[in-house]
């Protein structure tokens, strides 16, 4: 099975109604979504281990290409609103999107590897920031962003419960990162998945007070902010996907699918006994 814009790059399902109107998902596509969220994890987990100094972002992406077709899957990013290839890649100063090409990782690099499967009707979405070569070639302040975003990112999943306003989760993220200097994206935000790829909610990852609904069970999304070393102000390269800071420090994001449960949350994308561990406790 694959997504509906697989062919002609058009999602032909859209989000409906106003964003603080959120549907649960049903329990059939509950146990959809935790099967979607291991591949997508497995998958995940797979591109990481292959990141060292001298591999290029396509290696990368082809590597996850097979790695989601081994699972009968379907490679989420490939041709959505025309994106070229199976997952995002984004080095440095790449907040997001970062196209795979021939660029060859190097020693003291951060990369974001965001990896989404489409399995049996609905996505799974997670990503992980990962230092390239030893820890210790990476800048100590660039390894505290890496360790300050995924604490920020890790405090606001561990709010997570009925009854919580969606708008909260942006506050715990910006107090945790504007109090070591650093700063939160507003361009780009978390989002509702399921059958489709990005709908309500919007999770906002800096302080807000926007109308952008109440978490209930059932309901599916993502959280994965986006931090920056230094401004927070965007630029798009002319591929019109590239999104990288103004200033050209370094960015860094984690990314879970979550599921609101009848008593906190779960991560459908939770990293599992085989993971790789997290580049700081290597």
């Amino acid at each position: 099975m694959r997504p509906d814009y697989a062919v002609d790059g058009k999602p032909k399902a859209t989000k409906k109604g106003m964003p603080w109107d959120i549907i649960p998902q049903t329990p059939e596509d509950i146990a959809r979504m935790r099967v979607a969220g291991r591949i997508a994890r497995e998958v995940l987990d797979a591109a990481v281990r292959a990141v060292q100094p001298g591999i290029t972002t396509d290696f990368i992406d082809q590597l996850v290409h097979k790695e989601t077709i081994a699972r009968n899957s379907y490679p989420s990013p490939l041709n959505y609103h025309g994106f070229p290839k199976s997952c995002c890649t984004s080095i440095n100063e790449v907040i997001c999107h970062g196209i795979p090409d021939n660029t060859e990782l190097l020693a003291g690099d951060i990369l974001n590897i965001d990896v989404t499967v489409f399995h049996d009707g609905v996505h799974g979405d997670c990503s992980e920031t990962v230092f390239v070569g030893p820890k210790e070639a990476v800048p100590e302040p660039v390894r505290d962003l890496v360790q300050t975003t995924f604490t920020a990112w890790q405090a606001a999943i561990a709010h997570c419960r009925p009854g919580v306003k969606y708008s909260e989760l942006g506050g715990i993220i910006e107090d945790i990162i504007a109090a070591k200097g650093y700063s939160t994206v507003e361009i780009f935000c978390g989002h509702g998945v399921g059958r489709l790829f990005h709908t309500y909610p919007n999770v906002l990852h800096y302080r807000n007070n926007d109308r952008t609904g109440v978490m209930a069970a059932g309901h599916t999304f993502t959280i994965e902010p986006m931090i920056c070393l230094g401004t927070n102000q965007v630029l798009t390269w002319p591929d019109k996907w590239t999104a990288v800071t103004k200033d050209g420090l370094p960015s860094a994001q984690f990314e879970h699918t979550l599921l609101i449960t009848d008593t906190g949350v779960e991560e459908l994308t939770a990293k599992l006994p085989t993971s790789p561990k997290y580049s700081w406790e290597l």
